[in-house]
């Protein structure tokens, strides 16, 4: 089986990291990218064998983009380090990835996210991510229900969208512009369970905000 390179995007996430190498599946290989946390996130992932990629400049884009560029494998998926979404799902995402990109054709899947345990997936989250769905799905002619986290493509089909958000906006952008290039663009349901730790993003009214507001921007260049 060819290897497949696992981005994490990773910031002080030294609690939750332990759980989520421990279930990375056979063939995959985690590539933890250490966005400048101030707790023991690098320490903890090289001590159980992940490889650590830094990305100094704070940002959900950024460290993605870092991981993207780090990574070898013609597969890569990209997914949250906080224990909230389960390795064990990665081989689902990776076949539908076969089935749907079959001849070359190039193709994402995403993880649609399914609340599993109390404050999973708290209302205000929720209701920011079913807006942002429905413009992106306006806008880009998709049937999304979720703009979900975990998520698989060919690498070199990656980069060839030339991604340029390094902030929140980054997986929204991927979504907009893989459909705009018409690639095929599914999702797979996915186990979303509480996070290890502070939130920092959907956690926190504030850190919904400010992603929901990368995103919008994100949207609104694409319309002008």
């Amino acid at each position: 089986m060819p290897v497949i390179d696992v981005v994490l995007p990773c910031l002080d996430e030294a609690e939750a990291l332990p759980w989520v190498l421990a279930r990375m599946p056979d063939g995959f290989r985690a590539l933890v990218v250490d966005n400048a946390s101030t707790d023991d996130s690098a320490r903890v992932a090289a001590d159980l064998g992940a490889r650590v990629v830094p990305a100094p400049v704070r940002g959900f884009g950024a460290a993605c983009h870092a991981g993207l560029l780090a990574a070898t494998a013609e597969v890569v998926c990209v997914m949250d380090a906080d224990a909230s979404l389960d390795p064990a799902d990665l081989p689902r995402l990776v076949a539908a990835l076969a089935d749907l990109g079959a001849g070359g054709a190039p193709a994402l899947v995403l993880g649609r996210r399914r609340p599993v345990g109390r404050g999973a997936w708290p209302p205000h989250a929720r209701l920011g991510n079913a807006v942002l769905a429905r413009s992106l799905n306006r806008r880009a002619g998709t049937r999304l229900r979720d703009l979900g986290p975990m998520r698989a493509a060919r690498r070199a089909d990656l980069l060839a969208l030339r991604l340029a958000d390094r902030r929140f906006g980054y997986p929204l952008e991927m979504v907009l512009r893989a459909a705009r290039a018409g690639w095929r663009v599914a999702e797979l349901d996915v186990p979303y369970r509480p996070r290890t730790g502070t939130s920092k993003v959907t956690g926190t009214v504030g850190g919904t905000v400010r992603a929901v507001r990368d995103m919008r921007r994100v949207l609104a260049e694409a319309a002008s």
